[in-house]
């Protein structure tokens, strides 16, 4: 029987490493798993193989890797399916179980389409010698480099079940920020569509009945009723083509800020706005000091983690002044030096991280300045929400009540006219 040198780690982070006899390589790799050791490297023993050879001339057709799900929308694997596979993951190993036995049993347990062929897609390269983290690089669509990475030096340090904690940590609050993003908007959106609602029917259902009551009786409209029935005639005609018009210069801008000199120059304006500028800053604060802080806690090199968390910067003028500030780091000067000469980092973020410097600590500054800042996105997401529909609704209420007044000022007119004439 062929022979196979192992290198692994047991669930204790402690390495060890020997010789497993087993009818093929996968047999061997499930036999480890199934010891609850997480495995580095197998490799051949010429030896016993030669000698496997001469005992058996004929060997069987090497089994099949399970085959990966996939090439239907329904079942190709995207980035939301990151979070929920590393939560299911780690709940596992939690357990005792190695990652690749967790990672079998979630490709035979889980239902969910996109996520079972995600699971079964890294069994099968976990199945033919590969670690976790270089079957997660064939999913670039679901797992970033951070991920990647991340998980990698999990397995280096024999930590794999902490990192993937601190990982599911991160994600988990940066999905929170996306939900509270789009929870402040939806507000202010709904008043958007309901006032438009009211507005189209003023216009389009009132406005028609009162200007033929008002033919009818005769006389002269008032001018803030002439004007309301103008607006209402120029949407009724030249509405369509104002949307269109609209829709073109909104689809021209949105590939124009595609481009890398669109982007530059739309987030630079960005920058420049009272209430935006700060948010983005907030961001760009947020996300440098999560997933450094991540990324260093895990053993990560200070240059690759500054390299990562590089391209977890949304804004490009934030990022190209964070360039560099990486080279400044890797010629010796200090982290908070090198932010402090973007001018992008606020002074009280930079004298924070230079305390943690000076003391040792940068990891627990970086979780500090995670946690004020994102409680500071969160205030600065419900002051926006409570502006833009204070802005929303007194903009509707302002024009409400100017068609009420056209119309109640036209009713007025025609009724005194009809007075006078009698």
């Amino acid at each position: 029987m062929p022979r196979y040198s192992y290198k692994a780690r047991d669930t204790s982070g402690k390495a060890s490493d020997g010789v497993i006899d087993a009818p093929a390589r996968k047999d061997a790799l499930r036999l480890l798993s199934a010891r609850g050791l997480s495995i580095t490297s197998v490799s051949d023993l010429p030896g016993a193989a030669a000698a496997g050879q001469a005992r058996k001339p004929a060997t069987p057709a090497p089994e099949a890797a399970p085959k990966v799900a996939g090439g239907s929308p329904e079942t190709t694997p995207k980035r939301a399916q990151r979070l929920p596979f590393l939560e299911s993951l780690h709940d596992l190993t939690s357990s005792g179980l190695s990652a690749g036995e967790a990672v079998r049993l979630l490709s035979v347990r889980i239902k969910e389409p996109r996520l079972r062929s995600l699971s079964e897609g890294l069994w099968a390269r976990l199945s033919e010698g590969a670690p976790l983290s270089r079957a997660m690089e064939a999913y670039p669509e679901v797992f970033d480099p951070s991920t990647v990475n991340l998980i990698r030096a999990g397995e280096a340090t024999g930590s794999l079940n902490d990192t993937l904690a601190r990982l599911i940590e991160m994600l988990t609050e940066q999905r929170e920020l996306r939900t509270a993003l789009l929870t402040a908007m939806a507000y202010p959106l709904l008043i958007v569509v309901a006032s438009f609602g009211v507005v189209l029917f003023f216009l389009f259902f009132l406005l028609p009945r009162l200007q033929t009551l008002l033919a009818s009786l005769g006389g002269k409209m008032p001018l803030p009723t002439r004007i309301l029935v103008a607006l209402a005639n120029f949407t009724l005609h030249y509405g369509v083509f104002v949307a269109i018009a609209g829709a073109i210069a909104g689809v021209s801008l949105w590939r124009w800020r595609s481009t890398e000199v669109g982007r530059a120059r739309s987030d630079a304006w960005l920058l420049k706005l009272p209430a935006v500028g700060p948010f983005i800053v907030s961001q760009t604060v947020l996300a440098f000091s999560q997933t450094l802080g991540v990324l260093l806690q895990n053993g990560i090199t200070t240059s690759d983690a500054l390299r990562m968390t590089e391209r977890q910067i949304e804004n490009r003028v934030h990022r190209v002044a964070f360039e560099g500030a990486i080279e400044r780091v890797l010629e010796g000067e200090a982290l908070s030096t090198a932010l402090g000469r973007t001018g992008c980092f606020p002074e009280l973020v930079l004298d924070r991280l230079s305390v943690g410097e000076n003391t040792g600590n940068v990891v627990p500054s970086l979780r500090d300045i995670a946690k004020t800042y994102q409680k500071q996105i969160s205030r600065q997401l419900n002051f926006f929400t409570k502006v833009i529909a204070s802005v929303i609704l007194g903009a509707v209420f302002i024009f409400v009540g100017f068609i009420a007044i056209a119309m109640v000022m036209a009713v007025l007119q025609v009724s005194s006219s009809f007075k006078v004439g009698g």
